[in-house]
């Protein structure tokens, strides 16, 4: 099974989800062979619930606070999303680390309060440009592992994405030596921690459907989370069909 994930970022309003939804449910039909998901921006969430409520396409919110509820202004609950009919958070994405702060002890707890749901949390990991040219990468993944998951339940759904920050919007790509590396090293350290062999590993870094098919075919790649190239239904599923 191989999952095809899409996070909007801050990126279109109500009805331009419902007509995006609209029109890819026309294009893409159910396969047993992959599983895909939509992250849209939190004003949009009631809207993809509403319009995939029929469908087999999974969806979530893009951050979350680790609790159901309470003084927490502009924060987005779980409870809710799980309320609505949604199926996964996605944690710690590079944007929420650099632009927001979080640390890996506050991903801890949003993994935990998420799983503790029924939801499945999905745990972004990656360095930056200056800790890859320093030698740093595995070691920054080994750490942000162990700490965003030190909280996590071992028996609970579980994903991981590796996003090198260096890749995502930028138009650089990863060398498939460097997925290759990265990827195994992430598959290592999660059997290391415990976790199953079989917790999926997404791979998100300028992900588009020209790249996609070499990508996939990478040992422990998958699937995708997508950003830019999520937003048109076009591009978003050729990459669903690679």
């Amino acid at each position: 099974m191989k999952i095809f994930a899409a996070n909007w970022k801050l990126h279109k309003n109500p009805k331009e989800t419902r007509d995006f939804f609209t029109e890819f449910l026309k294009q893409v039909s159910p396969a047993t062979d992959r599983e895909i998901v939509f992250f849209p921006s939190t004003i949009c969430l009631e809207a993809t619930s509403q319009i995939l409520s029929s469908s087999k396409i999974k969806w979530g919110a893009q951050n979350c606070y680790f609790e159901a509820k309470g003084a927490f202004t502009g924060e987005t609950s779980a409870q809710t999303v799980k309320d609505l009919g949604g199926q996964y958070v996605l944690i710690g994405h590079s944007e929420r680390r650099a632009i927001f702060s979080e640390n890996d002890e506050l991903i801890a707890k949003k993994v935990s309060f998420v799983q503790s749901l029924g939801l499945t949390a999905m745990l972004c990991i990656g360095e930056t440009l200056a800790q890859r040219e320093a030698g740093d990468t595995l070691k920054v993944l080994e750490h942000q592992l162990q700490i965003g998951l030190s909280k996590a339940d071992k028996t609970k759904a579980l994903v991981v994405a590796y996003e090198p920050v260096w890749a995502i919007g930028t138009g650089k790509i990863a060398t498939s030596v460097q997925v290759a590396e990265a990827h195994l090293a992430v598959f290592q350290n999660l059997q290391k921690l415990g976790f199953q062999a079989t917790t999926p590993i997404l791979y998100g870094g300028s992900v588009k459907p020209e790249n996609s098919k070499e990508l996939l075919a990478i040992a422990h790649v998958d699937g995708f989370l997508v950003g830019g190239a999520s937003l048109e239904v076009a591009s978003f599923k050729a990459i669903c069909q690679s």
